[in-house]
């Protein structure tokens, strides 16, 4: 399968593009909004850079996006009108009907996608989710994500849309994935509003159980912590660190697409996934705008 890679920041350089170069996909060329950019990305992955995003469709069977939901969004539907797969970045959008457009579009010309997730994507949280799944019995869960992007060193510390944006729509797309799997489609969700961008999630699966979690993605750097454990008839169960680097997970996921696509069918972490994702996060954010349940 031929791809475009959309994007010339930090995730595009680093994951999206040697990820797809790490697959058994070609990866036929690259276009962002600045040409000087879009060079040196090109230049530094050994393929064309392409002068439009019209350019770019007119050379590929698919899409790797690399860019802000808000971006990526209305590009992918371009992208899905014209029948081009989508390897789409998470959330796939920030407003839920822009999102079922998407689905919808994609659905109408017979374009596949899949939405990157990073963990779901890897080894050692496939073969945790299966470990699970073959034990059963699990009532809840609890995770603490609490990340500081604005140390020196973070490579997301002058990401203008995950300033405005925070936890919820970040690293919230992350959590979905990963209990949706583990305990089953989520019912409900509760947010309440914390210190700065923190927010306090309850969520309600179909099987019964409840999951808490805590997120911050600009917390203080001395309360870093990225946990997450489910619990239940069993005990308690960590989720297991990461082991899998980022590109390889999107190699697995580029992969992935172009097997469903070869298939025909509906990958489960595709757009009809990435949209009940994306109501979810909405109707949390909704809570926190309107003060509901909000924090003293």
């Amino acid at each position: 399968m031929r791809f475009g890679l959309v994007g010339t920041g930090y995730w595009a350089r680093q994951t999206h593009g040697p990820g797809i170069q790490a697959s058994g996909q070609e990866l036929v060329g690259v276009w962002g909004r600045d040409p000087a950019k879009t060079a040196q990305v090109a230049q530094a992955l050994g393929v064309r850079a392409l002068g439009s995003y019209a350019e770019l469709l007119d050379a590929v069977d698919a899409v790797t996006y690399a860019v802000p939901p808000d971006v990526q969004a209305p590009l992918a539907l371009d992208a899905a009108r014209a029948g081009k797969h989508l390897l789409l970045d998470k959330p796939v959008a920030l407003d839920a009907a822009v999102a079922r457009e998407l689905r919808d579009a994609a659905r109408a010309s017979g374009s596949r996608a899949v939405v990157f997730f990073t963990a779901r994507y890897t080894a050692e949280t496939r073969s945790w989710l299966a470990e699970l799944a073959s034990i059963g019995g699990w009532r809840g869960s609890w995770t603490e994500w609490v990340v500081a992007n604005q140390r020196p060193d973070s490579p997301y510390k002058d990401s203008p849309w995950r300033q405005r944006e925070g936890a919820l729509w970040d690293i919230g797309p992350h959590l979905l994935a990963t209990l949706t799997a583990a305990l089953g489609p989520v019912r409900s969700v509760v947010a309440v509003a914390g210190v700065g961008d923190a927010v306090h999630l309850t969520l309600v699966h179909d099987s019964g159980a409840v999951s808490t979690a805590t997120l911050a993605l600009w917390g203080p750097p001395a309360a870093y912590t990225w946990g997450m454990r489910v619990w239940g008839e069993s005990g308690v169960s960590p989720a297991p660190p990461a082991a899998t680097t980022a590109d390889a997970a999107l190699a697995t996921a580029a992969d992935e697409l172009a097997a469903t696509a070869s298939d025909g069918v509906e990958h489960q972490l595709g757009l009809e996934f990435g949209v009940a994702v994306v109501e979810l996060l909405v109707d949390a954010a909704a809570q926190l705008a309107r003060g509901q349940c909000a924090a003293p």
